[in-house]
């Protein structure tokens, strides 16, 4: 058995240059881990959960993405958007923060892994194609939206009902304007300010670290001065200790759906950011089916170790990016970070103010609101520009787990528009050429009263055959009573199948009876695969099969080919 083929770690790691990349991984995941230690604690609380959960989090699921993820650059943890996705899934369920609160999000991340373990074994990596761009940045933007207002009641003080739907804070916030607690809103703005102000003068300062530090030591110092201002009080000392998830059919089937959906999203975010940050020097080159395996890893055994569900980081892949990390092996150092953190200084944690963390959410969640991915999308395309816009609005004011069906349907329902009605064009000759070109195009291309040369850009398949039989229709009324040759140029079909080989079978029947002749030309492999075991070769005879446009016309027009090379093998190869 092949174990580089499972464990992608032992592929890369025999080859590492210590070197020349040992200091830059260790910097590189310190810098991480430090990042990650007021994520962590804010993404708990978005989730529902006590802080720590966070920072549990943050170091089982690094550990088995080192070992079996395909990214060297990727960093892995507790994510605002999935949290957010979590709060929305449970919170019908339990009471956030209770025991069966907590036992609910760790049986969510088993069960997250499982499906994702499932499909990496399935090789099912292929549904991430599933999922349009304008798709993903809709709900991307909407879901940093939802997750950035609802950090409004720690911010401000204001007791703003916890929801995804946007509406409902909305109107929660202006129906209690009045109890804004003006020390809580003065730590905020301080704190989005100062983030603010580093993310604009791109200084390398680790601009989470430093509020964090700046508010620990402003409550522990002038707490007497900020009553009014919410800490996160005692944090629990220690490392994770081993449970299996508590797992009952009954709970299984109540957060399936969230499941679902947390890992497809995990997913598709995982592959979005390991793409982004590939290199073509990288020893291991992004798999979506290893990816897969290494997320159900990652939360299958985060889960034993009380995490909640995992996936890659925008913002934390883009700062280990930054620090220089040459290879995986920073997230070592990274989970260094958060051990020592466990064992030693969550005490350090009990003046931080909630609204230094809800700061730290909403500046981190600002770089998701794809805007310019709209304004391309508008000047490019108007039907994706739409798509973008309804999955923005269903997640928005209807929940995530809608916006996220929404994507999905017209996600679907777009690809099956664009295959069940493809590009069609009409071909004419280039003058003095063999080149054959889209009339509709180019004006001064000949065209031939008794051919019509027909060019079809897509598979045909059964969602398409009768649009295919329709346009080739029109297009043969057009051309009236002088119609002698109809060729079918089949350079862009790439596929047929049964439904398309009998349609293209009754249309060849068709014309035949009008005394109309149908010739074939550019016939890919496996289209001539098709069209030889259904026998219409045959019927219409190899003389009919072209390997371009040119020697069709010329046979039609002369009996003749005006070339001397034989080239019947490369034109009537089928693999039968």
């Amino acid at each position: 058995m092949n174990m580089k083929k499972w464990i992608p770690i032992l592929e890369w790691l025999p080859k590492y240059n210590v070197k020349e990349n040992l200091k830059a991984d260790v910097i590189g995941g310190l810098t991480v881990g430090i990042v990650l230690i007021p994520q962590g604690i804010a993404y708990a609380l978005i989730a529902g959960l006590p802080p720590i959960y966070g920072l549990y989090t943050a170091l089982l699921p690094q550990l088995m993405y080192l070992l079996f993820g395909t990214s060297q650059r990727v960093a892995v943890g507790p994510v605002a958007m999935d949290s957010l996705i979590v709060a929305a899934g449970i919170s019908v369920l339990a009471v956030s923060g209770t025991d069966a609160y907590i036992t609910l999000a760790i049986l969510l991340a088993f069960c997250v892994g499982v499906i994702q373990l499932l499909l990496g074994l399935g090789r099912l990596g292929f549904i991430v194609n599933f999922l349009s761009k304008p798709v993903i940045s809709g709900f991307s933007s909407a879901a940093a939206i939802v997750i950035g207002i609802n950090q409004i009641k720690n911010l401000t003080g204001i007791p703003v009902v916890k929801s995804n739907r946007l509406q409902e804070i909305i109107q929660s916030l202006i129906s209690q304007i009045e109890k804004i607690d003006i020390q809580t809103f003065i730590v905020g703005i301080v704190t989005v300010t100062i983030l603010l102000t580093i993310k604009w003068t791109k200084s390398k300062i680790p601009g989470p670290l430093l509020v964090v530090v700046l508010g620990i030591l402003g409550l522990y110092f002038f707490h007497n001065l900020l009553p009014n201002v919410s800490v996160l009080k005692d944090i629990p000392s220690g490392l994770p200790t081993f449970e299996f998830p508590i797992i009952t059919y009954k709970l299984v089937l109540e957060i399936l759906p969230i499941a679902m959906t947390l890992a497809i999203i995990g997913f598709l975010e995982t592959i979005s950011i390991g793409k982004a940050l590939e290199k073509s020097s990288d020893n291991v080159l992004i798999s979506p089916n290893k990816e897969l395996i290494a997320l159900g890893m990652m939360n299958i055994f985060g889960s034993m170790f009380k995490s909640y569900p995992s996936t890659a980081s925008f913002s934390r892949s883009a700062v280990n990016e930054d620090a220089g990390s040459k290879t995986g092996f920073a997230a070592l150092f990274s989970m260094l970070v958060i051990v020592s953190v466990l064992l030693f200084l969550t005490p350090y944690f009990y003046y931080l103010p909630k609204a230094v963390l809800a700061g730290i959410i909403m500046v981190s969640v600002i770089k998701l609101i794809d805007y310019k991915e709209a304004i391309r999308l508008w000047e490019l395309n108007k039907s994706d520009f739409w798509m973008l816009i309804a999955t923005f609005s269903g997640t928005v004011f209807l929940g995530i787990k809608e916006g996220i069906i929404i994507g999905v349907i017209l996600s679907l329902t777009m690809l099956i528009a664009r295959t069940s009605r493809p590009h069609v064009a009409v071909l004419g000759r280039i003058p003095n050429t063999n080149i054959f070109r889209n009339i509709n195009r180019f004006e001064e291309v000949e065209v031939d009263k008794e051919i019509l040369i027909l060019r079809f850009d897509a598979r045909v398949y059964f969602a398409n055959a009768n649009y295919f039989s329709e346009v080739l229709q029109t297009k043969a009324k057009q051309k009236g009573v002088d119609l002698k040759l109809i060729l079918l140029d089949c350079e862009c079909i790439n596929g047929v199948d049964s439904t398309a080989i009998q349609m293209i079978d009754s249309d060849i029947d068709f014309y035949k009876d009008k005394g109309i002749e149908v010739f074939f030309s550019n016939v890919k492999g496996p289209v001539r695969d098709m069209l030889t075991k259904s026998g219409i070769v045959d019927k219409l005879g190899s003389q009919k099969f072209f390997i371009n446009n040119n020697d069709a016309v010329t046979y039609f027009k002369t009996g003749k080919l005006d070339r001397n090379e034989d080239l019947t093998n490369y034109i009537g190869q089928a693999n039968i």
